[in-house]
């Protein structure tokens, strides 16, 4: 407590001085531009990784970035995500995991996370999505790999969820609002932003994508076989992916571009 006041007193005395017609203006009402959805994870913290100052970012934080389907539960995530566009009529919305994430480790091991952390538990059986894709299409993987995939996959999950509200499903109709997945990689302090066109994930503002496909508009991508690898009976019609350096490995940007037409 004692970093926590003396930063007050600093906050109070330096930023808030050399600020104070920001927050003359603040007190006036909000006019943010993004609605940022984010883990509670101590090590992320959207004002930093954007360099965005107050009142830019509509923020909404939880164990894992995650948005519950409409609906499903009267939490706080629908009400803020209505008032966002809503009342402030924002226009663009961020969801943004992390690597090393507390919430998808735990969603990988919902079992034994069940006695000792029960609301926990409850909580990310709203990612229950993501999951079911990762058992299903990554069961030969482990270690952080996987947790690396599952927190790809599930930002992109948590996009899906957020389109299930009217709210946004009206914008996105009339083209008001635009949807970004981000993931913020810790260590690198790099983020990456899902890009349909590339059917991947890319570094925000790059040039060049980290992951390209090569393919003619005749060929389409073939059904996953049960295992997760490409059905054996289309392989001579599989488009061809080609992939660069990325912290994400082949196997999980392939499963994106195969099933990216549903996430258009």
């Amino acid at each position: 407590m004692d970093k926590l006041i003396q930063g007050l007193r600093n906050f109070q005395s330096q930023y808030f001085c050399q600020h104070r017609e920001l927050f003359e203006q603040l007190a006036h009402g909000q006019k943010p531009r993004v609605l940022f959805i984010a883990c509670s994870d101590s090590r992320v913290e959207p004002n930093i990784i954007t360099q965005t100052d107050i009142g830019d970012l509509f923020v909404i934080r939880n164990a894992g970035n995650i948005v519950p389907p409409y609906g499903s539960t009267n939490g706080g995530e629908g009400a803020s995500i209505e008032y966002a566009i809503h009342a402030l009529n924002i226009e663009q919305v961020v969801i943004c995991g992390h690597t090393h994430c507390g919430a998808m480790k735990g969603l990988l091991k919902l079992d034994s996370i069940r006695d000792t952390m029960p609301l926990v538990c409850d909580w990310l059986k709203h990612a229950e999505a993501t999951r079911r894709l990762i058992r299903e299409n990554y069961s030969n993987l482990e270690g952080e790999e996987l947790e690396d995939l599952t927190v790809a996959e599930n930002v992109l999950t948590q996009i899906e969820n957020l389109k299930t509200y009217p709210v946004i499903h009206s914008r996105l109709s009339q083209k008001k609002i635009q949807l970004h997945a981000w993931v913020y990689n810790i260590e690198t302090g790099t983020v990456m932003t899902y890009d349909p066109e590339a059917h991947g994930f890319t570094p925000v503002n790059a040039e060049h994508p980290i992951c390209s496909i090569e393919f003619t508009p005749t060929e389409s991508p073939s059904l996953r076989g049960n295992n997760g690898s490409p059905a054996v009976a289309a392989a001579s019609r599989d488009p061809k992916p080609v992939y660069e350096s990325s912290w994400l490995p082949p196997e999980q940007l392939e499963r994106i571009y195969r099933g990216s037409s549903s996430r258009r």
